[in-house]
């Protein structure tokens, strides 16, 4: 089975979505923002949304999440070593707890909670290298704090956290024995891109600035600034020349590369948000973005508000062109059919998205999960199937089994036609109808199971049938097999 995410042909522009009878604001568009800027939502959502203009939605959607609080910290949150009773067995306890809520916070906060899991990509640490429960809180929180935020003040705060400054050596970066590995990643990886306007020196001179961060007191505790180990000596950095320190690094990068920075951030958002192909749709789209970000003084909320408002980003050919990360193909399913799940299937979901390549809270490598085409193999499709499967039969073999009738008939109003039964359920999880009308033949075949089709033609038949929860779990599961499942 090939996935295919079309590449784009966008032609749209920034300019507001305006509704028209040839293009009109529907089910389809408000399920293509719900799975972009959250992880899907109930039809009782998406009927909600439809009462709003496009413009009212995302505002919404983007006030919402700008205005949301942090999750509160456990008791634990900010515990060191020396706080742990039996440090050995809580610190994966705790862990398990924090994880299980960021993965709450996900299916619950839409923008909020996307943009978390994107910037935990984009300012990757690793909990199997800082390996503290209270650190991967104290991250989390760094990041929800600023997921809409002031960039420059992100990039500020998420160096001096502490699961960053241990997972990127920041604690080991002293003026006699100077670590260059944040500096680097700091300009590579989180600001500009690689090899986009720093040199090897502006490198070697920003880790001298961003010394003395090493004061330990307590292991795995608060981390201070020593000026001890602070290297006070002259530095220059992107041609300025001066006794720089952590916040003069910030100051200058945003100062003397502000342009640059906007670019690589917008057009990284772009991709995650729109598309993964940018070749077609040339630079205008990320260079007004850019601007957006730079005219606000790097206040992300505008540009966000100008992207996901815009007619490019409803553009039919924004719509089913990205691979649905494992997260995505469990979350969006839970949202969409609003099915019971608890903590121990959250878990077991957890585990299982590992499994077929992404781990919360341990990306792969520094530079993040690559997505789309990366997630799809020979190994991990099947495992993607599995995650369904496993929700489904867990779910069936429970006692569950009543809630696919219900949502069935919530669906389809009903229905006793296997036909437009299958379809409406087949659409429901879809960005667009099938490539192949033959293919709903296909899965109505599948749907009609063994029932005698007389029952079908005669009206004996309806959801209400004693094999109906089981011939709507055998449909999920094809669903959930088909290729266009895995395109949001």
């Amino acid at each position: 089975m090939e996935i295919i995410a079309t590449p784009t042909c966008n032609t749209s522009t920034l300019a507001p979505y305006e509704p028209s009878s040839q293009n009109p604001w529907d089910t389809r568009k408000v399920n293509h923002v719900y799975r972009r800027l959250g992880f899907g939502a109930s039809q009782d959502d998406v009927d909600a949304a439809l009462s709003l203009t496009p413009g009212q939605f995302i505002n919404s959607l983007v006030d919402t999440a700008h205005n949301m609080p942090p999750t509160p910290a456990p008791y634990w949150g900010y515990y060191s070593n020396d706080d742990f009773s039996d440090y050995e067995t809580q610190n994966f306890e705790f862990f398990d707890q924090w994880r299980l809520q960021t993965t709450k916070d996900l299916l619950e906060e839409n923008l909020r909670g996307r943009l978390a899991f994107f910037w935990m990509n984009h300012f990757v640490t690793r909990f199997g290298v800082y390996f503290h429960a209270p650190y991967a809180f104290q991250y989390y929180h760094t990041i929800q704090v600023h997921a809409l935020g002031n960039f420059k003040e992100f990039t500020r705060a998420i160096g001096l956290d502490p699961a960053m400054l241990v997972f990127l050596n920041g604690v080991e970066n002293t003026k006699d024995s100077p670590n260059e590995n944040y500096a680097r990643e700091q300009f590579e990886l989180f600001t500009l891109g690689e090899g986009n306007g720093y040199t090897q020196n502006d490198i070697t001179e920003s880790a001298r600035a961003l010394t003395g961060y090493n004061d330990w007191p307590e292991e795995n505790g608060e981390i201070y600034f020593n000026p001890e180990t602070f290297d006070d000596g002259v530095k220059t950095i992107f041609g300025q020349t001066g006794n720089w320190g952590y916040d003069d690094v910030v100051n200058i990068l945003f100062q003397e590369r502000g342009s640059e920075i906007a670019y690589y951030i917008c057009e990284k958002l772009y991709k995650f948000f729109v598309s993964p192909a940018t070749d077609n749709i040339g630079p205008t789209i990320i260079q007004e973005l850019a601007q957006t970000l730079v005219n606000s003084n790097f206040e992300m909320v505008p540009m966000l508000k100008k992207l996901f408002k815009s007619q490019h980003f409803f553009d039919e050919h924004a719509v089913g062109v990205v691979i649905k990360s494992p997260f995505d193909v469990v979350l969006n399913f839970l949202k969409e059919t609003d099915f019971y799940y608890n903590d121990t299937i959250l878990n077991a979901l957890i585990y299982y998205t590992g499994l077929v390549g992404q781990e919360i809270y341990d990306p792969v490598d520094v530079a993040g999960w690559q997505r789309d085409e990366s997630w799809i193999n020979a190994s991990t499709l099947t495992g993607r199937w599995a995650l369904i499967d496993e929700f489904l039969d867990y779910l069936d073999q429970n006692g569950y089994d009543s809630i696919f009738v219900d949502f069935a008939k919530t669906l389809t109003n009903n229905s006793k036609d296997p036909y437009f039964i299958t379809k409406t359920l087949v659409d429901h999880f879809m960005c667009k109808e099938l490539y192949t009308l033959s293919d709903y033949d296909i899965a109505t075949d599948i749907f009609k199971w063994e029932v005698p089709q007389n029952y079908y033609d005669q009206g004996i038949w309806d959801l209400d049938f004693n094999s109906a929860p089981y011939q709507i779990l055998i449909l999920l599961k094809h669903i959930a097999r088909m290729p266009e499942f895995q395109l949001k």
